[in-house]
């Protein structure tokens, strides 16, 4: 079994100011526990990819797209909203991002890896089909989905969010598309501030209350999402990672422990196994401690990986 990990050095010169969470120091973070804990050692690094005008124009509108490339600043920075700024390489690393994950599927439905993570900033969940915001310019894991359908014939996407804030953006752009399977835990009343009893055939909100546990947690993806896995037998299996419902977090509430990230990862695996061929894409969105940061994505890879 083999595992990518794609990133890219622009996506650390990203920076939106010293007290900004979406800081660069995630990715260093992820980076130096990998090495550490020599997992680097077992997996094969790639380099994102750009994405290009046709994959985005696939997944949002292209007048948005459009418009994003129009507001990108040579100098100084251009607020998309209060939480989302351009600076100069902003939108290089969100091309860069959104790239990433199409790259993993290309990686994936041909072949060369079982699995890969995408460790890119910035993030891409809130991103939603015309709008930026939550810190995401483009819907990364969204553009890659939209890649496994339209390049490889997919006909069976599931995308698992457990950040711990919802996935507002892939469910604006999935919630018509019965190809796509779209399921999202979050911290209610958060940002985005959704709506939790909007789910639809294809789209499951799983609200957990302020302070919710690993068990709270656990029931929720137990009663909600592994029934409708099995119905849907997925072909492929992508992750947006948000490790910011871990209990050091400092943006959510929620009590979550490295151990119930290794038990979903752990159930997430064992479909993958019996449906997907194992093929498992996961890509980096929230998580602002960045110690805690650091060790849950090595031990979300380490369970990935099986070792």
């Amino acid at each position: 079994m083999t595992t990518a990990y794609l990133t890219h050095p622009v996506c650390e010169d990203h920076r939106l100011g010293a007290d900004h969470p979406e800081s660069p120091e995630r990715l260093e973070a992820i980076q130096n526990r990998l090495i550490s804990g020599q997992l680097m050692d077992f997996l094969r690094w790639r380099e994102a990819d750009l994405a290009t005008l046709e994959q985005l124009n696939a997944t949002h509108d292209p007048e948005y797209v459009a418009s994003i490339f129009a507001k990108a600043p040579l100098e100084g920075h251009v607020e998309l909203d209060s939480d989302t700024i351009m600076m100069p390489s902003t939108l290089d690393a969100a091309l860069r991002a959104a790239g990433s994950v199409v790259k993993a599927v290309d990686l994936i439905m041909t072949g060369e890896v079982d699995h890969a993570f995408c460790a890119v900033r910035p993030p891409g969940h809130h991103a939603e089909y015309d709008r930026a915001m939550g810190f995401c310019l483009f819907n990364n894991i969204a553009v890659g989905a939209r890649h496994a359908l339209n390049e490889y014939g997919c006909q069976r996407v599931a995308i698992v969010d457990f950040d711990v804030h919802h996935g507002n953006g892939t469910e604006d752009i999935f919630e018509s598309d019965t190809k796509v399977l779209y399921a999202s835990s979050y911290q209610y009343p958060l940002f985005p501030y959704p709506d939790p009893g909007a789910s639809h055939d294809n789209i499951i909100h799983m609200p957990l209350e302020k302070g919710s546990k690993g068990a709270d947690f656990r029931a929720a993806y137990e009663a909600h999402l592994f029934p409708r896995l099995e119905a849907f037998q997925p072909e492929l299996i992508m992750i947006s990672a948000g490790f910011d419902g871990l209990a050091e977090d400092p943006l959510g509430q929620l009590q979550l422990k490295e151990s119930d990230i290794i038990w979903l990862t752990e159930r997430l695996v064992d479909v993958a196994d019996r449906y997907s061929n194992g093929r498992i894409i996961s890509v980096l969105e929230g998580g602002y401690n960045t110690d805690a940061l650091g060790r849950a994505v090595f031990q979300h890879l380490k369970t990935i990986m099986k070792l």
